[in-house]
């Protein structure tokens, strides 16, 4: 009887955690659903390439403070890949997944996203890279979500995803890595966000790649905003 009770109770924690953390990454049901009915234009797919990499506007809980944290418009990205004619992203959600690509562009503020190339992907993203892009990529699937942004591979983000993914695959690095002291920690939804993760111990020289700087890497060039 204890042993059922036992198990009851770590199910029910485990559910309460896992719906916290979908509110973080997600937003709450009713902005993923407001966001689903106004896409207005669905990603023209002979412009989308295997190894691009989108960004959007999350609604999730974190997006204002990541967006006010790091100076820009975006707050979450992934990673590109076509299997048979299906287009899908490949995130650090929760947990990480290959998510369909429709349903990615949906999720994000009002449907809006861009997509960001190597200058010289065809070059680059040969088959065989490509290739290893995943198999270096399958090691992160399944697991959760970092939201404390940490440097390991045990939980991991978005941005860490690309980087990491990238960096063992084709050697290149998209962004430059920050501490999170290097941020913009000044604002109101940032230190709630902060006091609420961290409490009085701040991890301020914790290694972090953010959205932003991936966006901007010189490496990358925009072949859709939407």
């Amino acid at each position: 009887m204890r042993r059922r009770v036992g198990t009851i109770l770590i199910l029910i924690l485990l559910i309460i955690v896992g719906s916290y953390i979908r509110n973080e990454v997600f937003g709450p049901p009713h902005q993923k659903n407001k966001a689903v009915d106004n896409v207005k234009k669905v990603a023209d797919i002979a412009e989308m390439k295997n190894g691009d990499l989108i960004f959007q506007t999350s609604v999730s809980r974190q997006s204002k403070a990541i967006q006010q944290a790091t100076h820009s418009k975006y707050s979450h990205c992934g990673i590109v890949y076509k299997d048979g004619a299906d287009y899908f992203v490949y995130e650090a959600i929760e947990p990480v997944r290959l998510t369909p690509l429709k349903e990615w562009i949906a999720r994000g503020a009002e449907g809006h996203f861009a997509i960001r190339r190597l200058k010289d992907a065809e070059k680059v993203l040969t088959p065989s890279v490509l290739n290893k892009m995943r198999i270096v990529g399958d090691r992160f699937k399944g697991k959760h979500y970092d939201l404390y942004f940490d440097w390991t591979d045990d939980r991991i983000y978005c941005s860490e995803l690309i980087w990491k993914v990238y960096k063992e695959a084709t050697g290149l690095e998209l962004g430059k890595l920050a501490q999170l002291k290097d941020f913009d920690l000044s604002s109101v939804a940032v230190k709630e966000k902060m006091k609420e993760r961290y409490g009085s111990k701040i991890p301020m020289n914790e290694t972090v790649i953010s959205p932003e700087s991936i966006y901007n890497s010189e490496l990358l060039e925009t072949v859709k905003l939407n």
